[in-house]
């Protein structure tokens, strides 16, 4: 098998932004600040330490009259510098904070082939990329309580493409999460090359299995032309939801433009206001089912990641 995937890995490339398209700076008061991006007293920015040894920069958008928190991992394509007027936008329409953290990915030609191949003088030092994004998102949320008092109940963690790892990774290991928003998610990194049935121990990001322990509720979204990431990645990963929210499954919607499309803001919104909803309900209604119009039934459980072909 390895040397099927290192071919069809030599076929793709995997690309974030280079040179990053933002700088982080001191002022004169020494505090940090974010080049290119117009002076917003309600934008913070963070220098963190993460337990990979790493150092990564994030940013909060405060609204002042926010009742969720956004916590946001982008996919890899796009760093913050590209990011900050969606932010903008989404903080302006959701009324709510947003939180992001600019991550650092491997090339996926690298990555796809290390964990086909790998030798035994490779374990030393076994997917270390992966690992670090998990860091790099518990380093945020750590922020997010000890800077900001976000409290589970009123976080919202939200995944883009390859940025649905790291946000199913946190939210599988927090049982009070308000909810979670999987953007163009994929099932495992090679199940998007190959629609393999099983989960391989050398797979990354596995998100099929980690979706099973989020108990929040789950919006999908995803396009169904997506050309990089299948709509099954989307759709398998809303059947296996424990708390269904009703998906978007963006007509004519690729990887990469779902923001562009009226459906996506509009079905965000209602979300929100659903989960605010949700937030105000007796905790003994915390497990029932939502509709995208903000209802509760009461059902029983049954720019991001790319690859350039050469």
């Amino acid at each position: 098998m390895g040397n099927v995937t290192a071919g069809v890995a030599a076929k793709f490339a995997f690309f974030p932004p280079d040179p990053p398209t933002y700088d982080v700076s001191k002022d004169e008061g020494g505090k940090l600040v974010f080049s290119g991006v117009t002076a917003d007293k309600s934008m913070e920015v963070h220098l963190l330490d993460t337990k990979g040894g790493n150092k990564i920069v994030a940013t909060f958008w405060r609204h002042p009259f926010a009742r969720f928190t956004l916590l946001y991992s982008h996919g890899n394509a796009a760093d913050l510098g590209q990011m900050h007027e969606l932010f903008i936008e989404l903080r302006a329409h959701l009324r709510v904070n947003i939180m992001s953290d600019a991550k650092a990915f491997p090339d996926v030609l690298n990555m796809v082939f290390f964990v086909a191949v790998m030798t035994i003088r490779d374990m030393e030092h076994p997917l270390p990329s992966e690992f670090n994004t998990y860091y790099d998102i518990e380093a945020v949320y750590n922020c997010l309580k000890s800077d900001y008092e976000i409290r589970q109940e009123d976080l919202i963690v939200y995944g883009q493409s390859v940025g649905s790892g790291p946000t199913l990774h946190l939210a599988s290991h927090l049982k009070k999460l308000r909810a979670v928003v999987l953007h163009s998610a994929i099932l495992s990194g090679i199940r998007v090359l190959y629609p393999v049935k099983l989960t391989f121990w050398f797979d990354i990001f596995k998100n099929i299995d980690k979706i099973r322990h989020v108990s929040c509720p789950v919006l999908v979204i995803h396009g169904t032309e997506d050309e990089i990431v299948d709509l099954s990645h989307g759709k398998r990963l809303w059947e296996l939801s424990k708390e269904k929210y009703d998906p978007l499954w963006v007509k004519g919607g690729g990887h990469c433009n779902l923001e562009t499309f009226p459906d996506y803001i509009k079905h965000l919104r209602k979300f929100i206001n659903a989960m605010e909803k949700l937030a105000l309900a007796k905790p003994q209604q915390e497990k029932k089912q939502l509709t995208s119009d903000g209802s509760i039934t009461e059902v029983k459980h049954n720019k991001c990641l790319r690859f350039r072909k050469k």
